[in-house]
């Protein structure tokens, strides 16, 4: 069903239609028209299925009732017994010592339930299913009893013994949270970029309007001659690589041996002047930031990085790191270098990235043509996606975690967020270019044109990631709500063709040997944290198999857990494609590209709002 899904949306036009007079779309939109729910509405009225579900339901709260005012009676009934409970929001004792606040989880959970089944059972369309599941899991996270003042033991036990000061401090920090226009996760005075995040010591050494680009100093005596570019995803800051020292990645790869740039993103404003690097010629000078398309970020981002890192390491071939829609960039520009006859990649190393949407899980419910082409409409000729909207979507697909905890945490119990950098980071957003931003769901979400050769054009050069030429390393997390996993391990049988046409990077006839397959491994954890897990902790674990045949769960199912970080078994595997070992360089950069200011640079620190 999803393949055929992806090769109906890959027959689509390549070309974004020209923007019509449509209304705007809200940020977090789903099912505008309501066909979803009208289709819902329907079934409950006319369905038998849906009348006996309403009736279990009914006897369900009857035989509640009956336990909370007989507790004696009900004990010797099984029927009677209580919904199995495994949730953090319901873990204080109050929730099952006191009748009263029993009966409000009990009923709840019953409740939560029967809309939860009646969803999965209705007689809707797939597209509209999962839109269902959404909004109605929204709405039972939203009004669980847990969320309100009344209703919470906590929150009741906290101002009882505060004499009121936690109400007192929840209310401010709502009034305070109500001027920022988004719930504070963390407490955003204990981190500072340049002072305790960001810390790998290197420079900037090249730089466009779009983006900056940071050689790190080496710490080894001897690094690798092939030197190391890490392209990180444009609507986040690239830091989530350079954390704290030992927790950061770029830190690692330095250590190893490796000479490591990074590309930092610019967090564009509206009216801001493009202008290119050294390495670059502009196609239009008058344009504006704010116009920037999917080709600008191919060619005067990833491109130029590319070509600069090349023309500093004065090395024909690198090795190339792309996380998450950065490794959709870099996979893309590859394929367009590789049409102009370049092959620059020694490497390529793809971090929780999509190739094939056929399958983008939870996101996937936001994107359908209409709210496509509102985008379109809207923004689609210039102007910006805010940072702010989309990180509230990602927060939506984990709203219990990443909004409702936070609801009580802050305002009923009246406590300042923790200090977490993952989520000081996850909380400096970064705006998008309308333009590029639409390209990016229609292209890639709502078509899946990516994934087909020759389907899409980027800069006057046919698409085909097949002919990229290099060995691959995939990594993909388990619990992943944004890259499914078997989505990302879709990417390796696009790769694959690779290791039959490998050229020279000028693009010789001679072909340079076979190159190996593709290395797919499965980290723990989610998106972020599955990614940022250092080797020195020795934290969590990973898959890795022999071989990576077709199917995802055939993988799997071949697959053997490792302990530890899977850092370990990329440094391994990237060893073998950094060249002859070399002394240090004493100084950033060459005769050519100087170094402009030292790291993090000034990109990284402008803020969205």
């Amino acid at each position: 069903m999803a393949a055929e899904r992806s090769r109906r949306r890959s027959r689509s036009r390549a070309e974004a239609p020209a923007p019509a007079a449509t209304p705007p779309a809200s940020a977090v939109g789903v099912d505008p028209s309501g066909e979803a729910m009208r289709a819902f509405m329907a079934w409950t009225a006319s369905s038998p299925e849906f009348m006996q579900m309403y009736l279990r339901y009914l006897g369900d709260s009857a035989d509640l009732w009956r336990r909370q005012i007989a507790p004696d009676a009900a004990a010797s009934d099984p029927a009677a017994a209580p919904i199995a409970l495994d949730d953090r929001r319901f873990s204080a004792p109050e929730w099952s010592s006191s009748p009263y606040f029993d009966f409000l989880r009990q009923s709840y959970l019953l409740t939560s339930r029967f809309l939860t089944t009646a969803v999965e059972a209705a007689d809707v369309p797939d597209d509209g299913k999962g839109q269902l599941r959404f909004l109605a899991r929204q709405y039972i996270d939203a009004v669980a009893p847990s969320n309100f003042v009344a209703t919470n033991p906590e929150a009741i036990r906290a101002a009882l013994d505060s004499n009121g000061e936690t109400v007192r401090r929840g209310v401010t920090q709502f009034m305070e949270d109500v001027a920022r226009g988004r719930i504070s996760t963390v407490d955003e005075s204990a981190f500072e970029v340049g002072r305790n995040l960001a810390l790998t010591p290197g420079d900037v050494v090249y730089e466009n309007a779009l983006f900056q680009l940071i050689q790190y100093r080496p710490s080894t005596p001897k690094v690798h001659e092939r030197p190391l570019l890490i392209v990180p995803p444009c609507i986040n800051k690239f830091y989530i690589l350079d954390l704290a020292p030992d927790n950061s990645f770029v830190e690692y790869a330095v250590a190893s041996g490796h000479t490591v740039f990074i590309v930092s993103w610019r967090n564009p404003k509206a009216g801001e002047p493009f202008y290119t690097g050294p390495l670059g010629a502009s196609d239009d000078p008058a344009r504006t930031l704010d116009q920037m398309n999917w080709d600008d970020y191919i060619e005067h981002g990833v491109i130029e990085a590319i070509h600069a890192v090349g023309q500093i390491s004065a090395q024909p071939t690198i090795n190339l790191v792309g996380f998450c829609v950065g490794g959709t960039l870099l996979s893309a520009s590859l394929a367009v270098l590789a049409a102009r006859g370049e092959r620059p990649a020694e490497s390529l190393t793809l971090l929780a990235t999509l190739l094939d949407f056929a399958d983008p899980g939870e996101l996937g419910i936001f994107i359908d043509e209409k709210s496509v082409a509102m985008r379109e409409a809207t923004i689609g000729g210039g102007g910006l996606f805010a940072g702010r909207d989309l990180g509230q979507v990602f927060s939506m697909l984990r709203d219990n975690d990443l909004i409702w905890s936070y609801v009580v945490n802050n305002y009923l119990k009246g406590k300042k967020p923790a200090a977490f950098d993952i989520l000081f980071w996850n909380s400096d957003s970064t705006n998008l270019p309308g333009p590029m931003y639409s390209q990016y769901l229609r292209h890639m979400y709502l078509e899946n044109a990516l994934r087909e050769p020759g389907q899409l054009t980027m800069r006057g050069e046919p698409v085909d990631l097949g002919s990229i030429g290099a060995p691959v390393y995939l990594l993909a997390t388990r619990e992943d709500h944004i890259v499914p996993w078997r989505s990302a391990f879709a990417s390796a049988e696009l790769l694959a063709p690779a290791a039959r046409r490998r050229r020279t990077a000028r693009g010789a006839a001679r072909t340079r040997g076979t190159v190996a397959p593709p290395r797919f491994v499965l980290g723990a954890s989610g998106h972020i944290a599955g990614i940022v897990n250092p080797a020195s902790r020795n934290k969590r674990n990973y898959r890795v198999a022999t071989e990576v045949p077709a199917d995802p769960d055939q993988w799997l199912a071949s697959s053997e857990e490792k302990p530890g970080s899977w850092w370990n078994d990329w440094i391994g595997w990237l060893g073998q494609y950094g060249g002859q070992l070399r002394t240090a360089p004493r100084q950033t950069g060459n005769r050519q590209l100087h170094p402009i200011e030292p790291a993090p640079g000034r990109y990284v620190l402008q803020k969205a709002d």
